[in-house]
């Protein structure tokens, strides 16, 4: 294989993993979106609410670890790795909406009071770190 053609073969990988990692990216802002009150685009932009915008910022960086920790495992296989990624990305975004509603229900957080709050809230910064938590322990589950 000709270095041209290892460049090009590269540049496809590099744009097929960016174009699945947006994907999933965008997935999970819509599920955060399904699991608090308003438009969260409107909260986050036009309101400027840093609860909402902290959970979100968070939830989406843990997609990410996510998302990298399945393209380094793939070992070079594109479509496998296409594959495992996008799994796995999933499982992250459901596993991080299922740990929201344990909290709302088990310890008292709710994410819907949070983001109605104008100032950053302590609950906030908790399921913050608790997204991230969890964004790690998939990604080094999938390694």
């Amino acid at each position: 294989m000709t270095l041209l053609e290892t460049l090009v073969r590269g540049a496809g990988y590099i744009a097929s993993y960016a174009a699945l990692g947006v994907i999933l990216m965008i997935i999970g802002f819509y599920v955060i979106d399904l699991a608090i009150p308003g438009k969260l685009s409107q909260i986050i932009k036009t309101d400027r609410n840093p609860n909402a915008t902290l959970l979100t910022t968070s939830g989406l960086a843990a997609v990410g670890l996510i998302v990298t920790a399945s393209i380094w495992s793939s070992g070079g296989a594109l479509l496998d790795g296409l594959a495992q990624t996008a799994v796995f990305g999933l499982v992250g975004i459901a596993v991080q909406t299922v740990a929201m509603l344990v909290f709302d229900r088990i310890v008292g957080i709710s994410v819907r009071e949070l983001v109605k709050e104008p100032e950053l809230q302590p609950g906030t910064r908790l399921l913050a770190v608790t997204h991230l938590a969890i964004g790690l322990i998939t990604a080094v589950a999938v390694i």
